[in-house]
This record gives structure tokens, sequence and C-alpha cells, in this order.
């Protein structure tokens, strides 16, 4: 696995990175086991004080931090910016609110016998982190800020394509106070990933990624008894209903299938219109996506980025060519691309029937899925048949018909009026192939933790 910097807009590999030797993994085995040690007995207040400093350390040096992005993945620099915000958002969600959440609860028991019952919520230990490129600091972020918080250490291997940014935020969390061994970047190997696991003093294993990488490292956490969490691929379905704003509807379905180039778990990849409003929303869809503009990430002119790679955009292109020999129709949506850059020029695919296989398929890109549904019946049939289920939308005017449509479609998160979003303050996961466990909040915060009970009886005698 070889860790380097590539820029996506003009190919350049500008630094090279060792994979991690196996001396260098039990080096960072020790000091997180050691640092782990100090840091469970850290009042919460200390341990909280450390995230509000790298929260103001992200602002304070913000354009520092989304010009790396920019750099390493191809991320629009002002979308590189909006994540460098909402990660310090992320820190500042466990600051404000963690202590209150790892708050003991004491527990109503009728039985005479249990004169206090009190559930703890005690940190475990070493937790593994393994993350993808397409958000490098928020998906750093959302794992670490709850994890610090709730007195657990972080070892990091990030995706290969993104060393800097992994580096960087190594780096963030040391000048934010935080002792060494408490997170760790590891540049490491599949091969070393599972000694890690293997570790005794590992107690969990976090990772967002493929549905491929999400069953091998399941595998291998579950047989070493460990418990994870997965947050895996996407096929958002983006419901588009009779009673829409359908200018409102296309705006925000623009934007859903085509931020950071569409290299979105939760994105909106499959739009589903009902017959009555198809042929107009289709024609004012098509129009908007034709005045994206590709170009360079760092302009702020531009509003279509390149992929994170030459091989990520080589891989799409072959999923819309098969996509097509199995009998959907493509029709070029987007203004001309640059000549050089990783970049895929949108695509609309339409006529999928359920015997092509890319019915079922993810398309991480700029390609759009579109549907039409006979009626709102079938659009939720076709939201739910899917392998997947991590987010989706529903657009009408009349919210509580959207409540009862949301109701009725089978994933993790259902937006009403806007696609799948992400925000410091709400949970995110899936089902199905989209995983398992949830981020975030209070979930996120008491995923790797032992849920302890205390209880008190004050009797002589046979319990």
């Amino acid at each position: 696995m070889a860790y380097a910097t590539t820029n996506p807009y003009t190919g350049e590999t500008i630094k090279n990175f060792p994979s991690a030797t196996d001396a260098e993994v039990a080096l960072a085995l020790d000091r997180g086991d050691a640092a782990f040690g100090n840091w469970k007995s850290t009042p919460i207040q200390q341990r909280i004080a450390i995230l509000q400093k790298a929260a103001d350390l992200l602002r304070a040096n913000s354009e520092e931090y989304a010009k790396l992005l920019t750099l390493e993945m191809g991320k629009l620099l002002g979308e590189a910016q909006a994540e460098v915000e909402l990660s310090a958002a992320i820190f500042e969600y466990y600051v404000e609110s963690a202590e209150r959440q790892l708050a003991p609860e004491k527990l109503p028991s009728k039985d005479p016998v249990v004169t206090e019952a009190w559930l703890v919520h005690e940190p475990l230990g070493i937790i593994l982190a393994i993350e993808p490129w397409n958000f490098p600091y928020y998906q750093i972020a959302r794992i670490i800020a709850p994890q610090l918080a709730a007195g657990n250490v972080v070892v990091l291997k990030h995706a290969s394509n993104v060393p800097q940014s992994a580096a960087l935020f190594e780096k963030l969390m040391l000048d934010a106070g935080l002792p060494v061994g408490g997170f760790k970047n590891l540049y490491a190997t599949r091969e070393q990933l599972e000694t890690i696991i293997n570790d005794p003093r590992v107690h969990g294993v976090a990772l967002t990624g493929s549905e491929g990488a999400g069953a091998v490292v399941a595998a291998q956490a579950g047989k070493a008894l460990k418990k994870s969490t997965m947050e895996l691929g996407g096929a958002d379905a983006f419901v588009v209903l009779d009673d829409a704003d359908i200018d409102k509807a296309v705006k925000w379905a623009v934007f859903g299938r085509h931020w950071n180039a569409g290299q979105v778990c939760c994105s909106s990849k499959r739009i589903i219109v009902v017959e009555e409003v198809y042929d107009a929303f289709l024609e004012k869809y098509k129009a908007s996506v034709a005045v994206l503009k590709a170009g360079d990430p760092m302009d702020p002119t531009t509003t279509l980025a390149p992929l994170s790679s030459q091989s990520a955009a080589d891989d799409i292109q072959k999923q819309v060519e098969d996509a097509i020999k199995h009998g959907a129709t493509a029709t070029v949506i987007g203004a001309a691309i640059p000549e050089r850059g990783a970049f895929v020029q949108p695509v609309l695919l339409t006529d999928l029937t359920k015997d092509n296989p890319a019915y079922y398929w993810e398309f991480f890109g700029p390609v759009s899925l579109v549907f039409r549904a006979k009626g709102e019946s079938e659009a939720i049939e076709i939201a739910n048949d899917s392998p997947f289920g991590l987010g989706g939308s529903v657009f009408t005017q009349n919210i509580e018909r959207g409540r009862q449509v949301a109701a009725q479609i089978s994933t993790g998160m259902v937006y009403i009026n806007h696609p799948t979003a992400v925000k410091a303050d709400l949970p995110f996961g899936g089902v199905r192939r989209s995983g398992y466990g949830r981020e975030l909040i209070g979930l996120g915060l008491k995923e790797f933790v032992n849920h302890k009970l205390i209880g008190v009886t004050d009797i002589d005698g046979q319990f």
C-alpha cells in the first residue's frame, strides 16, 4: 500500500511516504496503552478542554488546513473550508455535551433487594479508526472527538492518498495538548491492521469505507471478539413527489449529487421522480447541471471538482460503460471538462431496469441515476429496492405527507426537502450494506464504552 500525495488536478505526485514498520506499529500500541492509563482517569473537564483547543486551532488556521485537503484529494476550496469548520463544530459539540452524556445514570429498580442501581460509562482502551479519503478531516474528527471525550485513545489508519492530512491532524491534537499516544496516525499496511485488531489492548474498530473493506475488517474484528462499527457505501434515494416545489428540488438534486464531485456516501445517487412532474424536473435538472464549471479546485469560480484520482475517474467511466452494455441510456449533461486532471463529465443514466446490475450499484462520482415512478407508492418501492440503506430525501410541500413517506423509506437517515446532510449535532449511520453502528451525538460517544452496572444492596443472607 503506497502512501503518497498526488494532486488530482495536475496529476503530479508531490510526496511519497513509507509504510509503517512493524516496530513503529508496536511502539504506537505501547504508547497508546501507556497514554490510556493516564487519560482514562483525567477529569473530563480537562479532556474536553483539549477538544476546544483543537477546534480553536482549526478555525485560526482554516485556510492552511483547507488548502491541504484541496491539494491531496481535489475538493473544492470552499468545500474544504466548510469541512474544516464542520470538524471544529464536532469538537465543540462534545465540549458542550460529553460530560452530561457520560454522567452516571441512576436506574429505577422495583426489587426491594436492590436499594440503588447506577449505570456508569467507562472507557475501554485503544480504538482503531480506519478512515477514507473523501472527507479527510471530518472522518477523523467524528471518531476521535467522542472517543477522546469518553477517555479512550485512538490509532488511525487513514487512506493512502491523504497522508499529509492525516499527519497534520495528529499534529493538531498534539498542539492542542493531547498527550503523546492519545492519537497516533500510522501509515499501516493491510497486514498490520489485522495485527493491530488482534492486540488485546485494542478494544474496538471503527471503519468508514467501501463494502469490501468493511467486510474484511468486520470479519477480522469478529474473529478477535472486538466490537466494530461500519459506515459503508450508499445509494441514497432522492424522491420528488407530485406536489414538490420543482425549482427547489432541482437545486438540491444538483447539489446533492455533485458536491465533493459526487464522492459522498450519502450523496443523492438515485433520483426518483413521479411521472406527473418527471419531464419538467428532468429538463430543469439537465439545464442546471450543464452550468457546473469544472476546473482548478483552488479557483473559487470552479463548481465541479476533479475526482480524487485518475484511477477513481477510470473506475466510474467503466461503470457507466457497463451500465450501457446492459441496456441503460447514458446522456452527457455536463459542460466540457479540462483535458488534464481526474475529471468526469456529468452523466445521466435512465432506462435502468432490475435486470441491469447497475440498477443496484453505487456510483462514486458525478453520475445521476434517474427513475420515473408511477406514483408515491412506486417511488417508495424503488427507494427501498437497494442493497444500501444510508440516507434519503423526500421532496413535497406537504410536510406531514413527507413524514409519512420518510417513515416508509428503510434507511438510517431521511431528510424532507433537503439532501442527506451531515451536521455536528445529528447522528450518522445506516442499515443493510451501508453498515451498522452510529457516529456523532451521544450514540457515537457510547459506541466504545463499558456500560457498567453498579448495584447497591443492604441485606444479610441469600441474594
